[in-house]
């Protein structure tokens, strides 16, 4: 992070305000080719709901084509301005992310990374069972409250409409693989879970575990809060079962009628955590993963593409999670539904107002000085 991106920050933000003292970080992650200017409406709404208790943080660290770089590397930047700014901010007591699409997986890299960090100063903390909620971590050496994304491609885009502007044409999701890493570059081959070599499990499956490069269930179940905000339809760049960590056959047809006072958002439901031994990368994968990477045809990337998914969402159902559902089919451009989701710019996205007030409000709920809970949850 530059100096002048510090400056600016310290201004608007007031590091080491001695009359603010705010000790809720609060992250924002924005996802592919976009910038912090992609919050601009979401970060004043939450300023002007949440008070001053919050210091909200529009991260900067992976802007643009650095979001081409990979979901590791991105993860690895945006702990290193984590860092920074906890550094700078001494009040600071408790620390939450609010992601939208790819920044959800940057997200969930970094708080991998910042929860090592961490453990080592915090070993008792360490949980030895990620559904053991008795047992926290810390991130950044500061207490993890929520964990919130919108949008994200949990499990990748690979299969049948997880990419829905390609229509779920099989000829198109096949094609589309390889094409991925000429476009952008190697995020997108972690995207389609062909990273690596053959015998190495793909990036995402290592994320839905706690492994040698990161203990990454831990990290996410050391919040205390994990919530998934989902698109139902019109979403052209992520699917409603990647965004939500569901099977094809856990897709239930949503409400159409929105939750009062929240506009678009159809639905909210607990998802308790589900007992595993973790994800496998059995011998199997590793032959269709070879077959999806050297000669990929619609057969061998769907077997690849089923193994990998029941595997990654048995790793991330280790931990609860609530899942709120959100339909724009009544907006009048339910089509913008993945920048609608974030309000990525007021004037033409304002569909999402609603979702922008409920995660708000998920948030006012999470404090211990909060006496307003949300009845819908």
């Amino acid at each position: 992070m530059s100096t002048s991106t510090l400056g600016t920050f310290s201004s608007s933000n007031s590091i080491g305000n001695v009359q603010n003292k705010p000790d809720h970080l609060l992250v924002l992650v924005h996802g592919i080719m976009a910038s912090p200017s992609d919050w601009t409406y979401f970060e004043a709404e939450l300023k002007r709901r949440l008070g001053r208790n919050y210091l909200i943080y529009a991260s900067s660290s992976n802007s643009f084509t650095k979001t081409f770089t990979g979901i590791d590397g991105a993860g690895k930047r945006l702990a290193d301005e984590v860092l920074q700014v906890v550094h700078k901010t001494e009040s600071l007591k408790r620390i939450s992310f609010l992601a939208h699409s790819l920044g959800g997986l940057f997200a969930r890299y970094a708080i991998a990374v910042l929860y090592n960090n961490s453990s080592s100063l915090n070993s008792s903390s360490m949980p030895n069972d990620p559904c053991n909620s008795s047992k926290k971590g810390v991130i950044a050496g500061l207490e993890p409250i929520s964990f919130i994304t919108l949008a994200t491609p949990h499990l990748g885009v690979r299969g049948k409409k997880q990419l829905p502007f390609l229509l779920g044409v099989p000829l198109l999701e096949k094609l589309a693989a390889p094409i991925a890493p000429i476009v952008v570059g190697r995020t997108g081959s972690q995207l389609f879970l062909t990273d690596g070599k053959p015998y190495k499990p793909p990036l995402l499956l290592r994320m839905a575990s706690d492994c040698d490069e990161g203990k990454f269930i831990s990290a996410l179940g050391s919040f205390r809060s994990r919530i998934l905000y989902a698109n139902v339809a019109y979403d052209h760049m992520v699917g409603w079962r990647t965004s939500s960590i569901r099977r094809e056959n856990e897709l239930i047809k949503p409400p159409r009628r929105s939750l009062d006072g929240y506009k678009h958002v159809v639905d909210v439901e607990y998802y308790p955590p589900v007992s595993s031994a973790g994800p496998h990368f059995p011998p199997e994968a590793a032959q269709a993963k070879e077959a999806a990477q050297k000669s990929p045809s619609t057969n061998n990337t769907e077997d690849y593409h089923e193994i990998m998914e029941e595997e990654m969402i048995r790793g991330l159902q280790q931990l609860g999670w609530k899942k709120v559902d959100v339909s724009f089919h009544s907006s009048f451009w339910p089509f913008f539904a993945h920048n609608n989701i974030h309000v990525k710019n007021e004037w033409l996205y304002n569909a999402g107002a609603g979702v922008v007030a409920h995660v708000a409000d998920t948030l006012k709920q999470q404090e211990p000085s909060s006496f307003a809970p949300l009845a819908s949850l």
